[in-house]
């Protein structure tokens, strides 16, 4: 059992949605759109990174903001094809009923994230999303950020991410994190989680 945690910080994709089939299906459109002939799972190996990053490690260096916006109406056209994972609207209900702070940190950008959390109904008081000023995972920025919106501690804090990236930024944020092993990545983390409720669990106060 995790003690002294006030501050519940999620990652979006892999964690409280399932959006993998709208991912692929963007890609795919990315790839009928250009030129580029990497497949998806070149493309999903570096999830949980900023777009263009991701980009960036695949080799591709020209027209990124092109690219980005195939990719990005694409994903909003496909919007039907994100689910939320199961158990997570209650695991969420009982953290707030607890009233623990919880917020996103996610590498997808602000008007998609607004977007999907709107249509699945989800509200966060925070949720922080690339940004010029804040480098992207897995620097500590965005955790930073989210950390002094809340003002709230480090030593308070836990972040919940599925993939390696996830966890080098809360490495780099020097917080406790949390492995979801629902989500895309292999357990690379001392804490796992086996679905979301294991969260309630290990946190305490419950």
């Amino acid at each position: 059992m995790l003690k002294n945690i006030k501050l519940v910080l999620l990652d979006l994709d892999g964690v409280i949605i399932d959006s993998k089939l709208n991912m692929k299906k963007s890609w795919q459109k990315v790839r009928r759109e250009t030129e580029i002939k990497v497949k998806f799972e070149e493309y999903f190996k570096y999830i949980g990174m900023p777009f263009k990053k991701i980009l960036l490690k695949l080799k591709i260096k020209k027209n990124l903001d092109l690219i980005e916006n195939i990719y990005s109406k694409e994903s909003l056209k496909n919007i039907d094809n994100i689910k939320l994972y199961p158990k997570i609207k209650n695991t969420l209900k009982l953290l707030k009923e607890k009233k623990y702070k919880i917020g996103i940190v996610t590498s997808k950008d602000k008007k998609r994230t607004k977007m999907i959390l709107k249509k699945l109904n989800l509200k966060f008081k925070h949720v922080v999303s690339p940004e010029k000023k804040l480098r992207g995972k897995p620097f500590p920025d965005q955790i930073n950020k989210a950390i002094k919106l809340f003002k709230s501690k480090k030593s308070e804090t836990i972040y919940i991410g599925d993939m390696l990236c996830d966890a080098k930024t809360a490495k780099n944020a020097r917080i406790r994190y949390a492995h979801a092993k629902w989500g895309y990545g292999k357990s690379i983390a001392k804490i796992t989680l086996k679905e979301p409720l294991s969260l309630v669990k290990i946190i305490g106060n419950f």
